[in-house]
């Protein structure tokens, strides 16, 4: 393995482990601020108990992540200095407020966590919305920076040279608004069905179901609302694409040949060596339709564009599929929680909590299809059309002695978030409200 493929391979399998900490952070906040709500108002116990269960899980997650996004910063430099000499000074603002949001989620935490019977009440509910939204705004100028990446701008770039920086026009990029309002919708369908799927197992189990129970139906109804918004996201992401990156839209459809009234593509196994796409369903200019809005709009072909530009067609393809069949039944179970709203004898029966147990964690495996689709899609460009990948990477030899250490250190971390959220859930199902 060379060191590109190694540099590859660790910033890939740091992101997959870190996005999900990143994620369920952000979210998870604000599960515990509706709980704590519904305690001021009712003062019903479970959702006291529910609360500061679910606090100390927001607390494990803040820490991980922290932990992992500080390894991951540290990567951008070790393993892509080309890319932090050039970039560096005009992505620096989205990451320095990100660092400045992270402190106010720190100074928040740390009064909602030590603030119980010591400050007014509405303050320390007020702490704990601060944490939410500062999660949240960490995760969206986080997603700026990369967003540039796809769509750079605030520079002139002459003989070589980054200059006449402009850092706000940079953050305010025309893929930001696009990428963040995805991601964003996305965090919130993962991590709701995933904190609905794991209440779901334990009611299914017969264990602590008034508290269980609680917990599903916050978290659910995240879930749903965001798994149900994202189509429409995911429709303004699409045709932002089609007009900013055609090599990767052609890619994501595994479309060769330019034509006019393209079809989309569901399914179908790619053969990169002979261009074709076997095995597939064809639905007659609905590409055409859903990047330009014209059933017939021509769509730039892979042939098109020069070989040594264009992206890694099947994975590409494989992971835009997933991603979208995933979606879709995410989509479904929202609209079987719906449907139970009227239907309440449908949470009587087993199998129903059962479906969303099965169904926690297909909102993570969704997301990190589509990070592949941001990624992989840009190949092989880390700026998109100014600066290849192969010429950002470090020429220090023994990147592969790197990887593995990242590879340990991302395996401890998820042993150890794996055994404490155990045991909280253990804890929580021996809890008694009175």
């Amino acid at each position: 393995m060379d060191n590109l493929d190694a540099a590859r391979m660790q910033m890939a399998f740091t992101l997959i482990f870190h996005i999900v900490f990143a994620c369920i952070g952000m979210v998870m906040p604000f599960f515990m601020v509706i709980s704590h709500y519904k305690w001021l108002k009712t003062r019903k116990p479970q959702f006291l108990t529910l609360t500061k269960s679910w606090q100390k899980g927001v607390a494990i997650f803040f820490v991980t992540g922290a932990v992992s996004g500080t390894a991951l910063s540290f990567e951008l430099g070790l393993l892509w200095p080309n890319f932090m000499k050039y970039a560096g000074p005009i992505i620096g603002m989205p990451f320095s407020l990100e660092g400045a949001a992270f402190f106010i989620e720190a100074v928040a935490l740390g009064f909602y966590l030590y603030g119980w019977n010591k400050i007014p009440e509405r303050f320390h509910l007020l702490t704990g919305v601060i944490v939410g939204l500062s999660g949240v705004l960490s995760g969206i100028l986080v997603v700026s920076a990369n967003s540039w990446m796809n769509s750079p701008s605030g520079f002139d770039y002459i003989n070589g040279q980054f200059i006449n920086i402009d850092p706000v026009a940079a953050f305010l990029n025309d893929a930001w608004f696009a990428q963040a309002l995805h991601m964003t919708l996305a965090a919130f369908a993962a991590t709701s069905f995933a904190v609905a799927g794991i209440h779901a197992w334990q009611i299914y189990k017969g264990r602590n179901t008034l508290v269980h129970k609680t917990a599903f139906n916050i978290a659910i109804v995240f879930g749903a609302v965001a798994a149900l918004l994202q189509p429409l996201s995911g429709d303004y992401s699409a045709k932002d694409i089609a007009e900013r990156q055609p090599a990767k839209l052609a890619a994501l459809e595994a479309h060769y040949e330019t034509e006019k009234g393209a079809p989309l593509y569901i399914g179908g196994i790619v053969n990169e060596e002979t261009h074709e796409v076997t095995h597939k369903i064809e639905i007659p200019k609905a590409l055409s339709f859903l990047a330009f809005g014209d059933f017939d709009a021509e769509v730039k072909g892979l042939n098109d564009f020069p070989e040594q530009d264009r992206p890694p067609v099947a994975i590409t393809h494989y992971a835009f599929q997933v991603m979208v069949g995933l979606g879709t039944l995410l989509m479904l179970a929202s609209a079987i929680y719906l449907i139970s709203l009227k239907k309440r004898k449908w949470q009587d029966s087993k199998r129903y909590w059962l479906y969303f147990a099965v169904m926690a964690p297909v909102g993570f495996l969704a997301l990190e299809a589509g990070w592949i689709v941001t990624e992989v899609g840009r190949q092989p460009w880390i700026i998109h059309n100014v600066m290849r990948t192969k010429d950002a990477v470090t020429p220090m030899p023994g990147m592969i002695y790197s990887f593995y250490m990242y590879v340990v250190l991302y395996v401890i971390l998820s042993i150890s978030v794996t055994w404490l959220m155990a045991r909280q859930i253990k804890v929580l199902n021996t809890t008694q409200n009175s």
